[in-house]
This record gives C-alpha cells, sequence and structure tokens, in this order.
C-alpha cells in the first residue's frame, strides 16, 4: 500500500500500475517471525546462505502476474518490473531470468539475488538490451550502498551497460525521497511513451 501511494504522486495516465503483496511467512533474519516477503532472508551479508528454491518460486509468481498482463493485452515489451529492497531484487533476477522481453526494470535499494548462478560475461537471454534504473541511498543501514555497487558491475557486465543508470542519494536511508521517485518517473515515462 505504501508504494501505491507513493506511485499516486508520479502516475502517467497512459501506465496501469500493480502492486503485489508479498506473502506473509517466516523469515530467518527476523527470528523466524512471519512478516510480507518474498522470499526468506537467511542472512545480509555478500557470503550468506540465499533462499535459493523461495526465489525461483517467487520469480514464477511475477512471471505469471507478466502473462497475466499479456493475456489482457499488454505486450511484455510495454511492461517494466520494478521494487524495493527485497521486491527490487526479485525485479532484476526475474528481468534476467525470464523469456518475456521487458521494457525496464526499476530496482531501488536492492541487491542481484543468486548472483552465482549467472555466467560470467553477457546474457544471451532476451532481456541482454533491457534498461534498468537502480538507485540507492548512500546511507542506506540494511542494504549497504556497497552491495548496489556491486549490483550495478555485475550487471554491466551481463547486459548492454549503455542501458545501466545508477543513481545514489545523499543521505539516504532504506527509504525513498521526492528526487528518486521523480528519477522513477522520468524513466517509466521514457521507456513506456503513449502508444
Amino acid at each position: 500500500h505504501g508504494w501505491s501511494e507513493a506511485l499516486a504522486g508520479i502516475k502517467s495516465p497512459h501506465v496501469k500500475y500493480i502492486c503485489p503483496h508479498a506473502p506473509v511467512m517466516p523469515v530467518s533474519l527476523n527470528m523466524n517471525m512471519a512478516m510480507p516477503s518474498w522470499f526468506d532472508i537467511i542472512g545480509l551479508s555478500p557470503d550468506s546462505q540465499e533462499d535459493e528454491a523461495g526465489i525461483k518460486q517467487a520469480a514464477e509468481n511475477v512471471k505469471a502476474l507478466i502473462d497475466q498482463e499479456v493475456k489482457n493485452g499488454i505486450p511484455s515489451n510495454r511492461i517494466i518490473l520494478g521494487g524495493f529492497s527485497q521486491g527490487g531484487a526479485l525485479s532484476l533476477y526475474t528481468a534476467l531470468t525470464t523469456q518475456q522481453k521487458l521494457a525496464g526494470v526499476v530496482a531501488l535499494s536492492c541487491w542481484l539475488p543468486l548472483r552465482a548462478s549467472f555466467p560470467q560475461g553477457p546474457i544471451s537471454g532476451v532481456n541482454k538490451e533491457i534498461a534498468v534504473l537502480q538507485c540507492h541511498g548512500d546511507c542506506d543501514p540494511l542494504v549497504p550502498l556497497m552491495f548496489g555497487s556491486l549490483t550495478v558491475e555485475k550487471l554491466k557486465s551481463m547486459i548492454n551497460p549503455a542501458n545501466v543508470t545508477f543513481r545514489t542519494y545523499s543521505g539516504m536511508m532504506h527509504s525513498s525521497c521526492i528526487e528518486e521517485m521523480m528519477d522513477v518517473k522520468h524513466f517509466i515515462d521514457k521507456h513506456l511513451p503513449p502508444v
């Protein structure tokens, strides 16, 4: 709900915005307490074990949402995936593993999950030319800026580096700001112009 409110301020009339809720599940990092989560988070360091099965299942769920929109008459190349934190991580992973050609990805305060599962060098999939807007606060205590920097370097080795934009925001923690939302609006408007 929070993100649908944030998006309300930057909506373009010709674009449909879908903000799915993550399912509620026990999260290891949260002492196994249930919270909205796309997949389990075991730790927040670069060498933490990852919930591979959960990440892959969550990506399948996002691909099903894309399929539904395609059935509704929206070509997949007119769809941008986006998310914040875990949602941004899931958006990146899904875009790089789907067979559906997408318009872009908005990845806010996040990282690339299962990064070791990707080949060294360029990917061969349909989204090797995808546009990515990656944003991160330079004071993020939860997902450090270093994760964002490492992710953008990995992305530039996998897809056309000219299509990867990395923006950082001074003083921003694990959150968003007006400047970031305006950057998101410009990205969406550029890659989903009216038809």
